[in-house]
C-alpha cells in the first residue's frame, strides 16, 4: 500500500540540524516487521507511523529499528510538524495516543511544545558501571547516576565537564552488563544520558550525548525524551534553580539542536515536562509499505 511520508528534522528550525524522522501518514496499523524494516531502510533512530484514535485527536506508533517503544520526543515534535505542514491540524493544539499515554502538543511561534507525563524516578545506578559502559574514569560522574521516565527510561549521568562528554565512548559488554543490572528490558533500554551543566553555545544551559547500541545509529542528535528525564532528574537533585532552561545536543554530530524546557509543578516531584522545540519538514512524498494488517 501507498503512504504519504514526511521526513522532519526536529529540534531544529534549519536542514540537517537535529534529529531526523520519517513520519508515515495512515500507517499505524502495519506490522510490526514491516515499521522496523522501514526505520532499518532509512537509517534514522526512529521513524512514527500515525492513525485514528478513538481517546485522542490521533495514534502515533515510534519504532526504533529493533522495537517499538512507548514514546520518544523528537518523533513526537516530528510529528506535530508534519501534520501542521500538511495541513492537518484544526488549530494550535493536538492530543497525541502513545504508548506511555495520552500526550498534549501545542504550538506557538513556530515552537511545538509537548507536555511530558510526570517523571518516574527509578534506582540509583552503580557509577562504576555507568563509567565502564561509556569508557570514562568513575571520578567523571558527578552524584548518583538514575534510571529516570518521562514516558522512556534512560539513565541520567551527570559529567563533571565537557572534555568527559566528548570523549564518552560506548563499551557494549560493559553497557550490557549495566542493563542487566538495572533490569533493562534490552540493552537499547537502557543508555545513559550524558549531560553536563555548560551548554554546547552561549545560549545553552546543558549540553548532552546519547550513545547507542546496535542496530540503533551509534549516537542520537537530539532525544526529547531523554532531555525530559534529565531535566526532571537536575530538578530533582537541586541541579537546575531556572525552572525554564535551554537544552542542547547534536552539535558533535555536526547536527545542532536545541530545545526549550519548562517544569510543571515543584521541583523535587514535577508533575510534568514540557520540551519545546522547532520542526523542519527536509522531504515529502510517498512510500510503497507491504503487509498491513
Amino acid at each position: 500500500m501507498r503512504y504519504d511520508f514526511d521526513w522532519v528534522d526536529a529540534f531544529s528550525a534549519r536542514a540537517f540540524g537535529g534529529n531526523g524522522c520519517a513520519v508515515v501518514h495512515g500507517g499505524a496499523d502495519l506490522r510490526d516487521e514491516t515499521c522496523m524494516a522501514y526505520v532499518r531502510e532509512t537509517s534514522l533512530v526512529e521513524c512514527t507511523f500515525t492513525g485514528p484514535s478513538d481517546v485522542a485527536d490521533l495514534r502515533v506508533r515510534y519504532f526504533l529499528a529493533s522495537r517499538e517503544i512507548p514514546f520518544a520526543g523528537h518523533p513526537t515534535i516530528a510529528t506535530v510538524a508534519a501534520l501542521r505542514d500538511r495541513g492537518l491540524m484544526a488549530g494550535d493544539a493536538i492530543t497525541l495516543e502513545t504508548g506511555a499515554g495520552l500526550v498534549r502538543v501545542t504550538i506557538a511561534d513556530d515552537l511545538i511544545e509537548m507536555t511530558q507525563v510526570a517523571p518516574e524516578f527509578g534506582a540509583f545506578a552503580d557509577p562504576a558501571l555507568v563509567a565502564a559502559a561509556v569508557s570514562l574514569p568513575v571520578d567523571a560522574i558527578i552524584g548518583r547516576p538514575q534510571k529516570v521516565s518521562t514516558g522512556l527510561p534512560f539513565c541520567i549521568t551527570v559529567l563533571r565537564d565537557r572534555a568527559s562528554l566528548e570523549g564518552a565512548q560506548l563499551d557494549i559488554p560493559a553497557f550490557t552488563r549495566l542493563g542487566e543490572a538495572m533490569g533493562a528490558d534490552g540493552i537499547d533500554m537502557m543508555e545513559p544520558f550524558l549531560v553536563t551543566l555548560d551548554g554546547a553555545t552561549a545560549e545553552g544551559d546543558t549540553f548532552s550525548r546519547l550513545l547507542m547500541a546496535p542496530p540503533s545509529p551509534p549516537e542520537d542528535p537530539f532525544t526529547g525524551s531523554a532531555t525530559g528525564a534529565m531535566a526532571a532528574y537536575l530538578w530533582h537533585h537541586g541541579l537546575m534553580e531556572p525552572d525554564r532552561f535551554i537544552a542542547e545536543q547534536g552539535h558533535g554530530l555536526g547536527r545542532p539542536g536545541q530545545a526549550v524546557v519548562t517544569r510543571v509543578g515543584p521541583a523535587d516531584a514535577p508533575s510534568g515536562i514540557r520540551v519545546a522545540g522547532r520542526g523542519y519538514v527536509l522531504m515529502r512524498g510517498t512510500v510503497d509499505l507491504p503487509d498491513a494488517s
